[in-house]
């Protein structure tokens, strides 16, 4: 009840601030036809609060921003960085800038996190935000997602880089546009036209993933001190995962939450509860498995994330031109 509370108060916070900034190009959301059932036609502005991050709700016909909606439910991980653990308990894991850290370690799943971020000032700690993730399954499958570095934001270009084997995954910028790969029963979908996909693997996990700055509102209300001269936007990911075959053996800064055994330590009523343990979780590279709590039997795996070549696919128009359709 209190972490709901919390973001509640969080959500109110923001849209009370709404009217002290404005935003350029804001964001344009709908409700697909099959939910709202011509009664909530048409495309509807971003708040201006979360002017490139907001999500439609269908049922009361409004926009809301991303870290209203989905960030908080289970599997949840935005803003700098606040989880919600498999428990459903909100919690907070600073980490430290330009680390690696260990989100799921389980027997054949593991799943790092690279953290950016900047020194508060006056503070002993980072601000952080996940730029990437770096997900091995299947084997020594890899899997990387991941905010590409801007210095000002624009909404319509997109700035998410998908990889998988070390290879860039390209699809068209159409809502909807499709990606199936079956050796690795993995689906790829635009949720939007740029900067949001989801991506699952048949009965083991799907990922929610959108890239978003930090606007100036936020670095207001949160005193990032992160401004338009910054000459950095700390773009970074908002996630959300949902896993089907976790063993009572799973670990990690999130997948603890989802063990049998795990209980939260975590104080209700705190408004910011942080759970610590750095040195527990965190990695020597975005695709190794050397976390002190490492759960995942095939040992390190190492890649340049920068070394990608283009796979090469063949694309075509769904039925309707609803989206795109892409196969290797």
């Amino acid at each position: 009840m209190a972490s709901k509370m919390f973001i509640a108060a969080l959500c109110m916070v923001a849209l009370l601030s709404a009217n002290d900034v404005f935003a350029k190009n804001p964001k344009k959301v709908k409700c697909p036809p099959k939910l709202y059932k011509y009664s909530c036609p048409g495309q509807h502005l971003c708040p201006n609060h979360c002017a490139y991050s907001c999500v439609m709700d269908c049922k009361t016909c409004s926009p809301v921003c991303h870290y209203c909606a989905p960030c908080n439910k289970p599997g949840g991980v935005c803003q700098d960085p606040r989880f919600i653990g498999g428990d459903g308990i909100m919690f907070y894991f600073h980490g430290k800038k330009d680390q690696n850290f260990c989100l799921v370690s389980d027997a054949d799943l593991h799943i790092n996190a690279h953290f950016i971020g900047k020194r508060g000032e006056g503070m002993g700690r980072d601000f952080t935000w996940v730029q990437s993730i770096g997900v091995l399954f299947g084997g020594n499958h890899q899997l990387f997602l991941g905010a590409n570095k801007v210095s000002s934001w624009d909404d319509s270009i997109d700035q998410l880089a998908i990889a998988l084997d070390g290879k860039t995954i390209q699809l068209p910028n159409q809502e909807g546009a499709t990606l199936s790969l079956s050796p690795f029963n993995l689906t790829i979908v635009r949720s939007d036209t740029t900067n949001a996909v989801t991506v699952e693997v048949e009965k083991k996990f799907m990922i929610t993933a959108r890239v978003v700055p930090i606007t100036p509102e936020e670095s207001r209300i949160h005193n990032y001190g992160i401004t338009s001269e910054s000459g950095d936007c700390f773009a970074h990911l908002e996630l959300s995962f949902k896993f089907y075959s976790l063993s009572p053996d799973v670990t990690g800064v999130l997948g603890q939450t989802y063990g049998t055994e795990y209980r939260s330590p975590i104080k209700l009523g705190v408004a910011m509860p942080v759970v610590g343990g750095e040195a527990n979780y965190v990695t020597s590279n975005l695709f190794a498995t050397d976390c002190k709590v490492a759960r995942f039997g095939s040992g390190n795996i190492n890649i340049n994330n920068n070394d990608f070549s283009v796979l090469g696919l063949n694309c075509a128009g769904r039925p309707g031109g609803r989206g795109m359709v892409c196969r290797r």
